[in-house]
């Protein structure tokens, strides 16, 4: 690291060359007339050198390893085990079996209603019942009837097509309620809310006596999940997006839990970015076998990106000049070249150089843009 001396005139402006936005705001202020501020400043081409340059600090452009990307999110259920019980039928409840935070196995009953609606769906399946079996004797008997010489074969073939369809109602009706989990032959208007899979109740959104109607929106009765598995929600700004892949590791962290992580990986990239806040939408899977990790945490996320085989500088070093980087290259201590590079998003402080750049080569981390004004000067241009 090697240090040169300025004017003391100069020290404020070097001072305020470390701020990203004045780095921003230099192609706003390049053309002020700097003559009288360092008369021995010499531009030509690329590069510039300065008569009197203490007081800028020059660093050696490092290899870039590990770096990590951090992003905020939070924890939801995982949807692939996760489910938000309806009634399918009105009613009125009567009992309920299951609170929040009970372990249910599938098939478990969480409510009863009182439903009409369901009475009347037992009462079709026991008359299809009942119209099937005598159906079944109405072919019979025609059969029997035609072998004796009694009978037409039109009123056999009639009693066979009556059978049919008997036996076809009699299928669906029995369908129907065995769908809703009724095996029975009573007709109770008793209906059985059951859970369809294995899980923890989380939520409950029903009281004794409550009506329920079939079409119900707004919450749901019941949300049972499993919650071994986690799902995590992320926001990264689009400039991420060449740095993100599935598969990808994370480490969750969060305020719960100070001073530990949690191992997930990237599952999901959104196929669009947000029109409003410019945001990619990712989603990962946190192992929670534990239960620790609770639905809608606030989490932090770090994900480990693949190291780079070019340079990395400080943040500082870099100059956005229209839609172009630059870096200043010092060749000595009062010679530099000013150099577009190419760069991937700032990390923690530090950008990596993707072209224009090689590890080892030392570049100007305070005062860039003091020399940037001093260039633009003897120029005439950005």
């Amino acid at each position: 690291m090697t240090f040169v001396s300025i004017p003391a005139a100069l020290r404020q402006v070097l001072l305020v060359g470390v701020s990203a936005a004045a780095v921003l705001a230099c192609s706003a202020c390049h053309h002020a007339p700097l003559a009288e501020v360092d008369d021995g400043a010499k531009v030509a081409g690329d590069n510039i050198s300065v008569k009197q340059a203490t007081g800028l600090q020059v660093v050696e452009a490092s290899e870039a390893r590990e770096r990590v990307l951090k992003l905020p999110g939070r924890l939801v259920w995982n949807e692939d085990s996760t489910v938000r019980v309806f009634s399918p039928f009105a009613g009125r409840v009567t009992r309920i079996l299951a609170q929040p935070g009970a372990h249910v196995a599938a098939g478990d009953t969480l409510a009863i209603l009182s439903s009409a609606d369901y009475g009347a769906a037992q009462a079709d399946d026991r008359k299809a019942q009942a119209l099937l079996v005598l159906a079944a004797k109405a072919r019979d008997r025609s059969r029997d009837l035609l072998e004796h010489g009694v009978a037409a074969a039109k009123d056999v073939e009639q009693s066979e097509s009556d059978y049919a369809n008997a036996e076809a109602e009699a299928q669906r009706t029995h369908a129907r309620l065995k769908l809703f989990g009724d095996g029975g032959s009573a007709v109770n208007q008793l209906y059985a809310l059951k859970s369809p899979i294995a899980g923890i109740v989380v939520d409950k959104n029903l009281n004794p006596g409550q009506e329920v109607t079939a079409d119900q929106s707004g919450a749901p009765l019941f949300v049972v999940t499993d919650p071994a598995i986690l799902w995590v929600e992320l926001d990264a700004h689009e400039g991420d997006l060449q740095s993100l892949h599935v598969g990808q590791s994370l480490q969750l962290s969060c305020a719960q839990y100070p001073g530990e992580s949690f191992s997930g990986t990237l599952t999901q990239i959104a196929d669009f970015v947000d029109p409003v806040t410019r945001a990619i939408r990712l989603r990962g899977r946190v192992a929670n076998a534990d239960h620790r990790l609770k639905g809608e945490m606030y989490v932090s996320a770090d994900l480990p990106l693949e190291g780079s085989p070019h340079a990395t500088v400080p943040a500082s070093a870099v100059l956005l000049i229209g839609a172009e980087h630059y870096v200043f290259v010092a060749k000595s201590d009062t010679q530099f070249e000013r150099r577009a590079v190419k760069v991937e998003p700032e990390s923690r402080g530090s950008v990596a150089i993707d072209e224009g750049l090689a590890p080892g080569e030392r570049v100007v981390a305070t005062g860039a843009l003091y020399l940037q004004q001093l260039f633009a000067a003897g120029a005439g241009a950005p």
